[in-house]
């Protein structure tokens, strides 16, 4: 067989839009969607509503959009429309994803007018990974009963703090007392009402620490906390370590599945996690919370059993950077409860961007700046804190430098599989090299856990329930 019938074959655009410029008479060239492509030539839609009905707005990728300035502009509160909504009016089609062409849908279109600045655009096909291109000029005549408006905030404008720590707390600081009633307290431990740690939580810690523990002594704290003794025990007994013969106790659990260093930073993780309840409110079309944690978590375990053995870092911390790489969200929720909300219906109609991006254009401060200061706070290890901090900077060369690569690497590879939020961004040649792995090793590791999505879901919903 020829090489070439072996390559997989080249998506097209469905009929419906191909039918659709053709009767518009509209010349487009497929182009297949990579990381080099402009993004202000990429037309993002998204499709709002509210009481007075939908609005499909079309802005170019290299802004964001800023829902309060749209209230302004249009005197309405819209929102993205539901995901089921979204999905039926698509489903009719057979399309995938939502394309930015206003004749596709029966609502009114609002775009941005620094669009038909670039000379040619490129829109969703439809289907994932294929774009259109199409000369703004032929775009300009799909416009005709569009409005024009300047509603997009230019992304060079909002620089998240992705490197320069040393500003987290006076940041952290400004965002509180700006969006909070706590203004006149000056110290940030003082501003924020952190709740304590658990117990169970600070006797895990010191255990983490002390060199002679031994399983008793991790055994004795998780049986006296009867919900931890339950997880740990349901945990090993799960089908994912697929161990031979019953579990009946914790110890049991420990040292015949799970083992010391996993037991005590799962335990860790889930005492941290339940300090903060799980917010009530969620952007719609992410990950649950917990399903996320367990599937980083579970990737990063693969991917430090994969390093060279003399680069490998500490397995049991690259598990809990995983587990925990997302608690700044938790956070968030619990400091800043009315604008967390905001910040998820801003995330809802940003899937083009990384969180960071909607967080510093809002509150000043990322998830990253503030889940790393609470565990700085909470005495956590240095790697975890640094872990969490720069987990977003694919270029992060400092100390413990491999515990955020780590988490860096396996949140984009997750991505990339359409598990997270946010767009599906590049794995430079330089992290995968900072790690000891390459492209395809990297790439093996989460398709086998994926393997396991099932049994993974099924771990991650006994941590909701707990």
């Amino acid at each position: 067989m020829t090489e070439a019938a072996l390559a997989p074959e080249s998506p097209h655009a469905p009929s419906v839009i191909r039918l659709l410029l053709g009767k518009l008479g509209i010349a487009y060239e497929e182009v297949l969607d990579h990381h080099g492509l402009n993004a202000s030539r990429k037309v993002q839609a998204v499709l709002l509503d509210d009481a007075v009905g939908a609005l499909m707005v079309l802005f170019p990728q290299s802004q964001l959009l800023d829902l309060n300035r749209l209230a302004e502009l249009t005197g309405r509160r819209l929102t993205a429309v539901s995901t089921e909504r979204l999905e039926k009016m698509l489903g009719k089609h057979s399309l995938s994803l939502l394309p930015g062409l206003p004749a596709l849908t029966s609502s009114p279109c609002l775009y941005e007018e620094s669009l038909l600045r670039e000379p040619k655009l490129l829109i969703n096909s439809g289907e994932p990974g294929l774009l259109l291109e199409i000369a703004s000029e032929d775009f300009k005549t799909m416009l005709t009963k569009a409005s024009a408006a300047n509603f997009g905030e230019a992304l060079s404008s909002i620089r998240p703090n992705l490197d320069r720590p040393d500003d987290d707390r006076e940041e952290i600081t400004q965002a509180v007392q700006a969006f909070t009633a706590r203004r006149i307290q000056q110290r940030l431990e003082a501003t924020i009402e952190i709740p304590p740690l658990a117990e169970t939580a600070q006797k895990i810690i010191k255990l983490r620490v002390d060199p002679n523990a031994t399983i008793d002594d991790i055994t004795g704290v998780v049986e006296t906390d009867p919900a931890l003794a339950a997880q740990v025990v349901s945990w090993a007994a799960s089908p994912y370590y697929a161990s031979p013969g019953k579990i009946r106790s914790v110890e049991d659990a420990i040292v015949r599945v799970l083992g010391f260093d996993l037991v005590i930073n799962l335990a860790l993780g889930l005492a941290l996690g339940k300090t903060l309840s799980l917010p009530k409110d969620h952007p719609q079309q992410t990950t649950p919370y917990w399903q996320q944690s367990i599937y980083t978590a579970a990737v990063i375990e693969g991917l430090t059993r994969a390093m060279p053995r003399a680069q490998r870092p500490e397995a049991g911390l690259t598990y809990l950077a995983g587990l925990l790489h997302n608690f700044g969200y938790l956070l968030l929720a619990h400091v800043f409860p009315p604008h967390f909300s905001l910040i998820c219906r801003h995330l809802e109609v940003n899937p083009h961007l990384c969180h960071s991006y909607v967080e510093q254009h809002l509150l000043g401060i990322s998830r990253e700046q503030i889940g790393a200061w609470l565990m700085r706070y909470w005495d956590m290890p240095d790697e975890l804190c640094t872990a969490l901090r720069f987990q977003h900077d694919p270029s992060y060369d400092g100390a413990y430098a491999e515990y955020p690569n780590l988490v860096c690497l396996a949140v984009r590879l997750l991505r990339s599989r359409g598990i997270g939020s946010g767009p599906d961004e590049d794995i430079p040649d330089a992290l995968l090299d900072r790690v000891g792995l390459t492209r395809d090793k990297a790439n093996d590791v989460v398709s086998k856990v994926l393997e396991a999505e099932v049994l993974l879901r099924e771990l991650a919903s006994q941590f909701s329930q707990a």
